[in-house]
């Protein structure tokens, strides 16, 4: 089976030290025509298309110090419009010559949030985000296990000097990696919480199944059963005694 036809791996990264950050700051978002910002085909995501790169934003230094952004680089803008909010995760580049509160974005990007060149939105350091990866990156991952930390460089140059934390994943149809289960293979195990299962009531065990704890190789694996979605958290020093 070659790889087209099966779907790229999803990594949902998730920033532990953003939660408890909990800074958000009112920023004006102005659409430029600026070559070094436009949307490129990667960073575009659709009902049909998984993006691979962050689209990127322009921010003064101080935006940068006021949300820490220096050691992830990973900005969120939520714009609200009339019953909604529109989160967007945007790879941020310090600029000093951007004013103060101001977020400089691709008139693309803009036009299409919002139908405007410039909108009010609330800027914090991203909590989580989502790329997908070639299958060569995949291969890389295979082997891996829950719990396992990797270099950021694996998934990709703009995570380089950073580290992730496996936390888990799931498949096409759905079905978690489970810390308990060795290997890649699916099996009927019995649960007693999550992942995999939610107890109603204390005490409660259940038969479902679930996924082994070690990433696939998906060379190995079929469209309907391929690891679709796997979890990871940014893994900073010193972390073990905190987990």
């Amino acid at each position: 089976m070659v790889f087209e036809e099966r779907p790229p791996l999803r990594v949902v990264i998730s920033d532990p030290k953003a939660g408890k950050l909990g800074k958000i700051v009112k920023v004006k978002v102005v659409g430029v025509d600026d070559e070094s910002l436009e949307v490129k085909e990667s960073m575009k995501k659709t009902k049909d298309k998984e993006r691979t790169e962050l689209p990127l934003a322009k921010v003064p230094p101080s935006l940068v110090k006021e949300l820490q952004l220096d050691e992830i680089g990973v900005m969120t803008l939520r714009f609200r419009q009339e019953d909604k909010k529109i989160n967007v995760p945007l790879k941020v580049i310090p600029d000093e010559n951007v004013p103060d509160g101001t977020v400089q974005v691709h008139m693309e990007l803009i036009g299409e949030i919002v139908g405007e060149l410039e909108a009010e939105a609330e800027a914090f350091r991203a909590k989580a985000w989502q790329i997908a990866v070639p299958e060569e990156v995949a291969i890389r991952l295979a082997g891996l296990e829950i719990g396992d930390v990797f270099d950021g460089d694996i998934i990709g140059k703009d995570y380089s000097g950073l580290r992730f934390k496996i936390r888990g994943g799931s498949d096409a149809t759905g079905f978690p990696m489970h810390p308990g289960v060795p290997g890649s293979i699916k099996k009927r195990a019995l649960l007693s919480g999550p992942p995999g299962f939610r107890p109603r009531r204390k005490g409660e065990r259940r038969r479902k199944t679930v996924r082994g704890r070690m990433i696939p190789d998906p060379r190995g694996e079929r469209r309907k059963t391929a690891l679709a979605q796997l979890n990871v958290t940014i893994h900073y020093s010193g972390e073990e005694s905190e987990e």
